[in-house]
């Protein structure tokens, strides 16, 4: 994992230089671009495992470059960590809609950040994926093959949100809380936004479909996944 290739889209150099230096001193590969023209034609030259992406971008925002990034084929499974200055929250929660897999919020440690961009690539890693498959009803998620289908239509699922609903089916019928989620799907300690779950399980619940009333909103604790399809989903 420490020989991954980073991609950073960055426009103010003393950011990029020292987000180049702390993840080159943690053992990763960096290309650098200072703009969305410039991290496409990286990108063309070679897919990086993970991009670290600004919001605030001359040209064409970090918004609009995760939008792209997700919706293309072969760029909608690289795993995006989006950075933004301190007060551009509702910035933050679109890019979670978007498909952004994380946020860091400048002024950042370097060790935070390093430790969020091992923790997104750890959720990457096959070796993660166990050799099962979880059917529940008419919802099947294959771990070996990476797929999730309902009623024999696949579902196309960001690795996060195929990693979460995997969490969700294999305890079906426990509650789960938020705090827990973040632990066991992000790999964060509790002490980290629980918003994120809350706009990946709404992003899960659009793909899903019909099969969404599966997952149960518990109020004031989190989420479950139930077999039987609810009248009525919070």
């Amino acid at each position: 994992m420490s020989t991954a290739k980073i991609l950073i889209i960055e426009d103010e150099p003393d950011m990029s230089d020292l987000l180049s230096i702390n993840l080159r001193k943690a053992g990763f590969q960096v290309m650098t671009a200072n703009s969305g023209s410039a991290a496409f034609k990286r990108i063309e030259q070679e897919t990086p495992m993970l991009v670290v992406l600004d919001i605030m971008l001359p040209e064409m925002s970090g918004i609009e470059i995760c939008k792209r990034l997700k919706s293309e084929r072969a760029t909608s499974r690289i795993p995006i960590i989006m950075v933004s200055a301190k007060g551009e929250e509702v910035d933050k929660v679109l890019g979670l809609e978007l498909g952004a897999d994380d946020y860091v919020t400048k002024p950042f440690s370097p060790r935070e950040f390093i430790l969020r961009v091992k923790s997104v690539l750890r959720r990457q890693s096959p070796a993660d994926q166990e050799a099962e498959r979880v059917i529940i009803g008419d919802l099947v998620l294959d771990r070996a093959q990476h797929f999730v289908k309902f009623k024999g239509q696949t579902i196309d699922l960001t690795p996060i949100e195929f990693k979460l609903l995997a969490v969700l089916m294999e305890r079906q019928g426990r509650v789960q809380s938020r705090d827990r989620l973040l632990n066991d799907v992000w790999d964060y300690e509790s002490s980290i936004d629980t918003r994120t779950v809350d706009t990946h399980i709404r992003r899960l619940r659009d793909k899903l479909g019909e099969a969404a009333d599966h997952i149960e909103t518990v109020r004031g604790v989190g989420y479950r996944f139930v077999l039987s399809n609810l009248p009525e989903r919070i």
